[in-house]
């Protein structure tokens, strides 16, 4: 029996490596489930596992051990299930920009929801900076000012001119951390300057649709030279959530969750209740009416797919 950590994952074959630094090709022997979830990837970058091994290069994973915390989103190509995005992190990062491909701060808030949940300290990072004129900074600084209130590190950096590297890799260091983004954010590139030799591969936005083509196809660690390691994740399209109910939302949007003990009723949902601390704190600028119109797209589309009903038939 050997321990060892998955460095990377390719579906039904996972890369284990042990403390001595070996590397093992291994399979999944049983089943493994995440509390009432079914998952399309039953161990996820991260994960401790014990494995059997085979011979000097394969081994069976048998079991996995206790994760301290872990990363879900929605299937793409099954509604029903869940798939995780990585465990076992000190720090996400999401990586977004303000043109090419345009912001979307809806989506910052959708990968919110799944660190929250776990306490999971998360940054944004904003990249190409060395594109943005005066307006994309001001929008910068508003983005920066939203985020920062609440907890959350926000940066600035630039893989074209190396701004803000330093800050990123101070950031980094000692940690393991998921690193995450829409496919054209620049997140490969940005990763390849964090130190010689990574050599991740990295591909131009789509001419035709302005959008990222998919460079990585599955999310791998990598060790970094100055301590600490990186989960790059592959590009996501989209996040939805059929593993959240209408509370889980209202108490995961953190600021809104801190306002509502001041709330009339106990289970408001700050939406159409009277005496709301929630909106009252929008109408006086405490809380962001940007992230309250997400909050209100995100409720109303948990609403229309009635995932909290169903998740019993699963």
């Amino acid at each position: 029996m050997k321990e060892g950590i998955v460095i990377k994952s390719t579906g039904k074959w996972y890369i284990v490596k042990t403390e001595a630094g070996k590397r093992y090709n291994c399979r999944v022997v049983g089943k493994f489930r995440l509390k009432e979830f079914k998952l399309t990837n039953p161990i996820a970058v991260g994960d401790v596992v014990i494995f059997d091994e085979e011979d000097e290069e394969t081994g069976n994973i048998s079991d996995v051990k206790p994760r301290k915390n872990y990363i879900l989103r929605q299937s793409p190509r099954k509604k029903h299930y869940m798939h995780m995005l990585a465990c076992n992190l000190d720090l996400a990062v999401i990586i977004v920009t303000i043109r090419e491909p345009d912001l979307k701060i809806g989506f910052i808030d959708r990968f919110l929801l799944t660190t929250a949940p776990h306490d999971i300290p998360t940054a944004i990072v904003v990249n190409k900076a060395d594109i943005y004129d005066e307006e994309d900074l001001e929008l910068f600084g508003g983005l920066k000012a939203i985020y920062e209130r609440i907890g959350y590190t926000v940066l600035l950096t630039s893989a074209e001119n190396k701004s803000g590297i330093d800050e990123f890799k101070a950031l980094l260091k000692d940690k393991t951390t998921l690193v995450c983004g829409h496919s054209g954010v620049g997140k490969t590139t940005l990763v390849n300057c964090l130190q010689d030799g990574l050599g991740l591969k990295t591909q131009m936005l789509s001419d035709y649709t302005g959008k990222g083509q998919h460079t990585t196809t599955f999310a791998e660690m990598f060790d970094l030279k100055f301590g600490g390691s990186i989960i790059d994740a592959p590009g996501i399209k989209e996040l939805a959530f059929n593993n959240l109910d209408p509370l889980d939302i209202a108490h995961n949007f953190l600021e809104f969750f801190e306002a509502s003990k001041d709330c009339k009723f106990q289970n408001c949902m700050h939406i159409n209740e009277p005496k709301c601390a929630v909106k009252d704190a929008i109408e006086e600028g405490r809380i962001s009416d940007l992230r309250y119109q997400n909050y209100l797209k995100l409720m109303a589309e948990t609403k229309e797919q009635n995932y909290w009903e169903r998740k019993t038939d699963w």
